[in-house]
């Protein structure tokens, strides 16, 4: 079989290794430019690629065309190739057909990878032989080349849903679904939601769905499908005053870094799931203390005479923005602003109103943010074009006992490479601070 990856990231690398591994004629093709370190890994594989381009002659002979989650369906090449008949699947479709263990696939708006990670650990602490992989760190088809392993938790965004077409997790988890990347789906929410429901399409009576029951776009469509899994809802009423109480077991959250009520119910998700396949709950309380949650999400960076720095780069949607703003119990200097995605800020409005002293805006564009908040906030809104003047602004404002929250709302590619690098700039701009 003739198979052309499309992208030459994580995702597409992955693909092609495990492709070149199971006796496949494989090329891979990126418009852009391929970073050093896949060159070097697919020169050794002895996999041929070009980059800059799209040969469109020999990527039209392909047998099966794998395509990165970074590009859309909508480009002229992906249109073109459909139209030839010749199937287009995504990383995570294609390596699902060699994956022998458990999948536990987990998708939502918002809480992905910390729930990802924390699953992963928590299985990893019971002694289970697991890997993670999908959106976070290592890819799906990656994993499956260095070998087989019994359980996979993976993180699965939206774009890689779009691509498969018998990809069926054992649990599959849906955290929650608000509006984000509209841009991708004509505007459209409802064309988000299928997609983010598309992780239990495939799904039988002999696998589980968890879901969040207090939010109404998935109770919503939930009711309009015919789901075959055993459904298993998850609610706030879980998280009691610093505990999670499952059925008459207690989970102690207090000396975690899972802090608010988003990521305790990011924890439900795990802790069911960890029950379900066995696990203690003595070792599950055991490997909540010893979980470390990733940089740029909810990340304390110091606290320098009294004023907290909190980085939460991550927080590149309304809902985000919502739990970190709700988590805070200070009077917050809120930094937001980029690149809009299609946001509707009027749900931020109540939190905003009672928690945020500041707003210091940080994009090229912050029309739509200051005509949204400008009337509910203590103080005059400011703008930035760096972290460093954002930080500035926000140091000649802070008091002992607030907040300097970074949780932007918005993409980062105005004035940064990525949300990393925002969240980066913003760490060592606070510990220089610091120093």
């Amino acid at each position: 079989m003739n198979i052309v990856v499309l992208g030459a990231g994580e995702s597409g690398v992955g693909a092609a290794i495990l492709a070149k591994q199971k006796g496949y004629t494989v090329f891979v093709s990126d418009f852009g430019k391929i970073k050093t370190a896949y060159q070097a890994e697919l020169n050794q594989q002895d996999i041929p690629y070009e980059e800059g381009q799209h040969d469109k002659p020999r990527i039209k002979q392909a047998d099966l065309v794998i395509k990165s989650p970074g590009i859309p369906d909508n480009i002229p090449l992906v249109i073109e190739l459909k139209e030839l008949g010749i199937p287009v699947i995504s990383e995570i479709e294609f390596a699902y057909a060699f994956a022998k263990g458990k999948i536990i696939g987990i998708t939502g708006t918002n809480g992905k990878t910390t729930t990802t990670r924390l699953t992963y650990h928590l299985l990893k602490a019971g002694g289970l032989d697991v890997v993670i992989g999908g959106n976070v760190g290592v890819s799906f088809a990656r994993n499956l080349s260095k070998g087989p392993s019994d359980f996979h938790v993976l993180e699965l965004s939206s774009f890689q849903l779009d691509g498969i077409k018998e990809f069926r997790p054992d649990i599959a988890m849906l955290l929650n679904i608000s509006p984000d990347h509209l841009d991708r789906y004509e505007y459209k929410l409802d064309l988000y939601i299928e997609s983010k429901f598309r992780i239990t399409k495939n799904q039988t009576a002999a696998n589980e769905l968890l879901y969040f029951e207090e939010d109404k776009n998935i109770v919503t469509k939930l009711n309009e499908l015919d789901i075959k899994a055993r459904q298993r809802a998850i609610n706030s009423k879980y998280f009691v005053e610093g505990h999670l109480v499952i059925g008459d077991l207690n989970f102690n959250l207090d000396n975690t870094a899972l802090k608010g009520k988003h990521n305790a119910l990011n924890a439900a998700f795990a802790i069911q799931t960890a029950l379900m396949l066995g696990l203690s709950p003595e070792i599950i309380q055991q490997a909540l203390e010893s979980f470390e949650n990733d940089p740029h999400r909810m990340e304390l960076v110091a606290n320098i005479d009294g004023i907290q720095y909190i980085n939460d780069s991550k927080a590149t949607n309304v809902e985000a923005v919502y739990y970190a703003l709700e988590a805070m119990d200070r009077p917050i200097i809120w930094m937001a602003g980029g690149q809009d995605k299609g946001n509707d800020y009027t749900a931020l409005l109540p939190v905003v109103k009672a928690r945020v002293k500041k707003l210091i805006c940080l994009g090229l564009d912050n029309e739509k943010l200051k005509a949204t908040f400008e009337n509910l906030i203590q103080e005059p809104i400011e703008e930035a074009r760096s972290i460093s003047e954002a930080l500035s602004l926000a140091q000649a404002s802070a008091k002992a006992g607030e907040v300097v929250l970074l949780s932007p709302a918005c993409a980062s590619f105005d004035l940064f490479k990525n949300y990393i690098d925002r969240g980066d700039q913003f760490r060592a701009a606070v510990l220089k601070i610091n120093n």
